[in-house]
């Protein structure tokens, strides 16, 4: 009887634990969907030139919404007598705080239900590093969102709040991977190699998307106007001696770019090689994998990879033939996330045989 009782807890503790763990994984999951609300927002702020919507931080011209009566205009350009109240900026930047702080506080509840089930010590225990990272991470990303304003859209800083939201969103779609407690496959050992070709990939993605980032931060899109590289006499006009320092001159503000033509161009022809270096790499990869694999996950995987990157190149080309319409632009930004994650996801499964 006694080894009875014992099997029923631990049965019972194992049900519990598991149901913890699926809670966990939905709220992972409304987490992901919410991440992704807030780069496509963060993208619509930067794109609309509402990163200074709001010259100060948390608040609106100290306010929690924005200046909308005459009285509450004049009192905020009083106050800020530098920066001329633009209502739809102003919302712009407060939505995407808005979603950024919901954002936070869902990532603080995975992080205490992580550690409570460790405190638990459940059978089925569900990770606690990565949700203590992800909570890291995302504090260290309010502190961007706040230099953003307070440095008045430095390079550097805009491009690292871009990075820092794609690895927020990175970091909570593996912890979904983590606690979807998939089976390993057997056999595919013939795959091994292109777990680490894989993670070359998020490499080489991950510079990709950081210097799109740099691209959009020194307002260098429409550098070049044709294609397939740039118009005519780019190559006499390179220059690569200020076109990536990460600490440039101090000014007022870094609104509008504060760089010459020449090291525009410069960035956006380093961009544009940097897209093709990446597509033909990437390209590689999901054919080898689909070719040689017999498994449907794999296979899967690399098919929906390579859909989001001919989606991806698409709106690249399209950035340049339509001069960068705000719709393309954003889209732009949304698909280099979900061609993130497909990438994520083949390695995961790969390195997991999964």
């Amino acid at each position: 009887m006694p080894s009875m009782n014992s099997g029923l807890s631990q049965g019972s503790m194992s049900l519990n634990t598991s149901k913890e763990r699926k809670q966990l994984r939905v709220l992972v999951l409304l987490s992901i969907l919410l991440a992704l609300v807030v780069v496509s927002l963060g993208a619509y702020t930067r794109l609309t030139h509402a990163g200074l919507g709001c010259p100060d931080w948390p608040t609106c011209y100290g306010l929690i919404d924005v200046p909308q009566s005459a009285e509450q205009i004049a009192i905020a350009e009083q106050a800020y007598p530098e920066r001329q109240v633009e209502p739809q900026k102003a919302w712009n930047e407060m939505i995407h705080r808005y979603f950024a702080g919901t954002l936070g506080l869902l990532i603080l509840a995975i992080a205490f239900l992580s550690v409570k089930s460790t405190v638990k010590k459940n059978i089925d225990r569900v990770p606690l590093v990565l949700p203590l990272f992800i909570l890291i991470v995302v504090t260290f990303q309010a502190a961007l969102g706040m230099w953003t304003v307070t440095m008045k859209l430095m390079p550097i800083v805009v491009m690292g709040h871009l990075l820092g939201g794609f690895t927020t969103l990175c970091l909570l779609f593996l912890l979904y991977l983590r606690l979807k407690n998939q089976s390993r496959m057997d056999g595919e050992f013939h795959l091994k190699k292109y777990g680490r070709y894989a993670l070359i990939g998020i490499v080489i993605l991950t510079g990709q998307i950081a210097l799109g980032g740099w691209t959009s931060s020194n307002y260098a899109a429409l550098s070049c106007v044709e294609l397939p590289i740039c118009q005519q006499g780019w190559q006499e006009r390179l220059t690569f001696e200020e076109s990536f320092d990460v600490v440039p001159p101090h000014r007022e503000s870094y609104e509008f770019g504060h760089l010459s033509f020449d090291e525009r161009l410069t960035i956006h022809v380093v961009h544009r090689f940097g897209a093709i270096v990446t597509t033909i790499y990437l390209t590689w990869l999901l054919l080898m994998v689909f070719m040689r694999s017999n498994n449907v996950k794999l296979k899967n995987s690399a098919a929906v990879m390579g859909l989001f990157l001919v989606v991806q190149v698409s709106l690249g080309i399209s950035n340049i033939w339509l001069s960068l319409p705000l719709g393309v632009a954003v889209g732009h930004n949304i698909i280099a996330a979900c061609l993130m994650l497909t990438l994520i996801t083949l390695t995961y499964r790969l390195r997991r045989k999964i």
